[in-house]
């Protein structure tokens, strides 16, 4: 009886002591999941079984008869927690459910937890009443005093986390998750088992037996949340792995609790040979002769940990500018993020740099911690300027000393990276237009050969043709054969024109540069177009708004960006479509929009949309809108367009030209 008395009270202190770590461990981590919160309330309700018990046996212990105000308050708190504790428990399990991407229907989940929540709360309401007038209660096997009620809400409550572990368990990602899934069933199992032979069935089991059984069963709880202990710590379960400093300091606190509490414990079985204070004084200076190998031993240990994380991030930099070497700064940007986000385990990382290529807010939805003191935002400088913000966001509140050394040393290195991505980055642009001149050249090249000796033929037979046309004696057969060369000849006499258009060496915006009325080079390029339309039983429409203002652009420029646009429509839309040109001035630019109700262009081709001589039209020559893009660049202006514009078809153009603003 002694032994199972010393272990009945190691047990309650023991289990005391880790629901309190549990909940100081939650307050400090403080994010805002359900998870936490009913976590949080779950250590609570096991802490007032543990501590309820504790303070009973405390009582039984010191008192020859236990006061009655003591042991009341002892019966309340017992049984509140215990009341409560089956919803608790079935409530974690679904939220972790939730977290894993397992709770598929939700409606259900409410109704079953307010179902057990309402009988919790009856049960506390009815029974704590009720044992405190009667005054009985069996501390050592609390459940019979709850009566069958409670045994058989907790029996359904076990065999349903026992059911949810076996799915945890086959979905874990990793080994040791596994493990511990598999091994909360098997005490969730035997839970079950308890609670149906020692509350539901009540078998008559010898008093010293049922008493041994009862004081395991109590004491179970505390085999899980101690290894929740270890994952968390070496696994990073929950995400909490990372907060050490956190886990350090609680666990630091803790033990110097212990062992005071062994002081005191021992002072009291030495009082018949010292005084409690000389005890005590005694078992305190103990603890310096550990202080010198306890010092030697931390300190290794932090060193360690301080390579390791070191070596950690002298890897992460190695890849990344590894990553810079690619010369796509926007990629670069992606790449740091999601790496740090990895390797440091951080719930979000965003980078803010000022030329605009990062987001300036987190794409996370999951709210921020509350309470968060700790700075999230590591500035990006070099030689005390400013060139960006790293921006961060832990799982919890608090961001452990050795990850915030971390992101300052990267934040240190960033920038040269992100110098070297840039000058890649140029190089391969400057390289690549290199190569563009280069080909252009070679086209014009090919353009002039081909104008010298197709022109001056085309035109011969243009006017051959002509002039048997106008005699009035050609059979009508041979006239019709006749008006189909012209035609053919005026086709390939635009197409050379256009290869010769987009083989001439671009002219960039100076201070030469003229101007034009942006409103009469859209109503001339309409009305030019409209008999193309008709004749192909479109809709043509075009239509201005704003002031008749001048825009920083040739007219012969802006005539080929707009015919180019609107045929390109025209040759897209089927018949009995519609074509429309809109343009507005807005933000000291000439904004213009081509949009078509044509078949719109597939995911496939639309990097390449812009790309000179690439077309998907039997007769095309895909210089149509290369001589826009091109055309725009000269003048500093910008080409967007989006497909499928609505009802999964359609495509609209948009051009940004600037705008001379009126002089007065």
């Amino acid at each position: 009886m002694a032994l199972l008395l010393y272990l009945r009270l190691i047990g309650y202190t023991l289990g005391t002591l880790i629901q309190l770590f549990w909940m100081v461990v939650i307050l400090g981590y403080r994010r805002r999941r359900n998870f936490e919160r009913v976590f949080f309330f779950l250590c609570l309700a096991f802490f007032l079984f543990y501590g309820g018990s504790l303070l009973a046996l405390n009582s039984q212990i010191y008192y020859p008869q236990p006061p009655l105000g003591v042991e009341g308050f002892a019966i309340a708190i017992i049984s509140a927690g215990l009341c409560m504790s089956p919803a608790l428990l079935l409530h974690l399990h679904m939220e972790y459910a939730d977290t894993r991407g397992l709770l598929r229907v939700k409606a259900w989940k409410r109704g079953v937890l307010a179902l057990f929540y309402l009988a919790g709360f009856y049960l506390t309401l009815q029974r704590i009443p009720l044992l405190l007038r009667v005054g009985a209660f069996d501390f050592i096997g609390p459940g019979n005093s709850l009566g069958t009620g409670f045994a058989i809400v907790l029996s359904v409550a076990l065999a349903w986390c026992a059911g949810w572990e076996r799915r945890f368990a086959t979905t874990a990602p990793d080994k040791p998750q596994r493990y511990f899934h598999w091994t909360l069933l098997f005490f969730f199992a035997v839970a079950f088992l308890a609670t149906g032979v020692l509350h539901v069935a009540a078998y008559p089991i010898p008093r010293q037996t049922s008493q041994a059984l009862e004081t395991v069963f109590s004491l179970l709880p505390i085999v899980p949340f101690t290894m929740l202990m270890d994952l968390v710590y070496r696994r990073n379960f929950l995400q909490i792995g990372r907060q050490k400093n956190l886990l350090y300091a609680v666990s630091a606190t803790f033990l110097a609790l212990l062992y005071l509490r062994l002081v005191h414990r021992v002072g009291i079985w030495l009082e018949p040979l010292l005084p409690p204070e000389a005890s005590a004084s005694i078992l305190l200076f103990v603890l310096v002769i550990f202080i010198e190998p306890l010092q030697r031993v931390l300190g290794r240990s932090l060193r360690q940990t301080a390579q390791l994380e070191m070596d950690r991030v002298q890897k992460l930099m190695t890849e990344i500018h590894k990553e810079a070497r690619q010369g796509n700064v926007a990629g670069l940007i992606y790449f740091i993020e999601r790496r740090i986000k990895e390797q440091l385990e951080l719930r979000e990382v965003w980078l803010d740099l000022p030329d605009g290529k990062s987001p300036a807010e987190p794409r996370s939805q999951e709210p921020r911690a509350a309470l968060a003191f700790d700075p999230r935002e590591f500035p990006v400088q070099r030689g005390g300027k400013r060139e960006g913000v790293l921006h961060v966001e832990p799982h919890g509140a608090i961001i452990s000393g050795d990850t915030r050394a971390a992101l300052e040393f990267l934040c240190e290195q960033l920038p040269g990276a992100l110098d070297l991505s840039r000058l890649i980055d140029e190089k391969l642009r400057l390289e690549r237009a290199l190569a563009e001149r280069e080909r252009l050249a070679v086209v014009g090249q090919m353009a002039a050969s081909i104008s010298h000796n197709l022109k001056n033929p085309l035109g011969s037979m243009k006017t051959i043709l002509q002039v048997q046309l106008e005699n009035p004696e050609l059979p009508e057969s041979i006239r019709g054969e006749a008006k189909m060369l012209l035609e053919e000849i005026g086709r390939l006499s635009a197409k050379l024109n256009q290869l010769l258009q987009f083989s001439r060496p671009t002219v960039r915006r100076g201070e030469g540069v003229a101007y034009c009325d942006a409103a009469a080079a859209i109503e001339e390029v309409a009305g030019v177009l409209s008999h193309e339309a008709e004749r192909r039983g479109l809709n043509l429409s075009a239509e201005w708004r704003g002031a008749h203002g001048q825009v920083a652009v040739s007219a012969e420029a802006l005539n080929d960006i707009l015919s180019n646009l609107v045929v390109n429509a025209l040759e897209a839309t089927p018949r009995g479509g519609s074509v429309s040109v809109n343009a507005v001035e807005e933000s000291g630019s000439l904004c213009v929009w081509v949009e078509d109700d044509g078949p719109g262009i597939p995911a496939a081709l639309r990097e390449k949309v812009l790309q000179p001589f690439f077309t998907t039209k039997s007769q095309g020559t895909g210089l149509g809108l290369a001589i826009v893009a091109r055309r725009v660049a000269e003048f500093s202006g910008k080409v967007d367009w989006e497909s499928p514009v609505k009802d999964g078809h359609g495509t609209r153009f948009k051009v940004t030209l600037p705008v001379e603003e009126p002089k007065k």
